[in-house]
């Protein structure tokens, strides 16, 4: 296990195969990452799964697998990290690599808990701006970070309505310990986060990194809790070098093995089945 602050260039992923799912938090969709997005879509498959399917992010999981491939790399951030938690614990051969990006393994404490309900009785009696307000704060993002950012934010929060606010906060509120799954899980797992995130920060994805078994931590440095928006290039860099890390623990190398040959004999012929371009930090956004 390594936890570091990389920079600069960084290895192609030649050959790489799975695609990136990405789960958003509570109120964001593919808003959040569209700079990563069009990165990256040129040289993987790139999907956005959002977490619905039920209250607990138990069922969020449960409803995702039935729908995602067969193994995928997989990013979430806050909520979606929670959710991308649950994945790994359910099934961790379907998962080759990991990121966890402003999130938290913890539960809720009780004051956390009981401070989500207001911001879902706003939303329920037609107040929903001041709950995705109170939710995400202008003080949650770095002091460089652009009003634009927000405002993209509480405008896809209000598009998308008071009841996904509600249903994605009792999952936050009502979500599990989550740290004997981040122990037992063996893929290349990046824990990214804003230097000045107030709602998840640094020393909470340092936590995360020290207790996984194939982690690194990168900060950063200046973005707060949206860092794939307020530092798009720095963040797309970082999960460049992360899609490029190699399945180093045997159980992975052997899944990935396993995962490749079921996708060959589903090609008809095998012989038309095109291999993906190589990923490269030089793509431009």
């Amino acid at each position: 296990m390594t936890a570091e602050a990389q920079t600069g260039e960084g290895p192609a992923a030649a050959g790489l195969s799975e695609p990136l799912v990405m789960i958003p938090g509570i109120f964001g969709d593919a808003v959040l990452f569209g700079p990563q997005m069009r990165a990256l879509s040129g040289v993987l498959p790139v999907m956005v799964a959002p977490p619905l399917g039920g209250e607990r992010v138990e069922t969020i999981a449960r409803h995702l697998l039935d729908q995602l491939p067969p193994r995928f790399a997989l990013l979430g951030h806050g909520l979606g990290g929670v959710v991308a938690m649950e994945i790994i614990r359910r099934a961790p051969e379907r998962v080759a690599r990991l990121c966890l990006m402003s999130t938290t393994p913890l539960p809720d404490t009780p004051d956390q808990a009981a401070a989500r309900e207001p911001q879902m009785i706003a939303a329920r009696t037609g107040r929903l701006e001041e709950a995705l307000r109170a939710c995400l704060p202008a003080d949650a993002l770095g002091a460089g970070a652009h009003p634009s950012i927000l405002t993209s934010l509480y405008e896809q929060g209000l598009m998308l309505g008071e009841a996904f606010f509600i249903t994605r906060s009792r999952a936050m509120q009502r979500r599990s310990d989550q740290q004997a799954s981040l122990r037992r899980y063996r893929g290349p797992t990046l824990a990214l986060c804003g230097g000045a995130d107030p709602i998840t920060p640094p020393m909470r994805h340092e936590f995360i990194a020290n207790m996984m078994p194939n982690a690194r931590l990168q900060v950063i440095e200046g973005a707060g809790h949206l860092p794939t928006l307020e530092a798009p290039q720095e963040v797309t860099t970082a999960l460049a070098h992360w899609l490029a890390a190699p399945l180093e623990d045997a159980d992975m190398r052997a899944a990935a093995a396993g995962a490749q040959k079921v996708s060959e004999e589903k090609t008809d012929p095998p012989a038309t089945k095109a291999p993906l371009p190589p990923l490269t930090l030089t793509n431009p956004l």
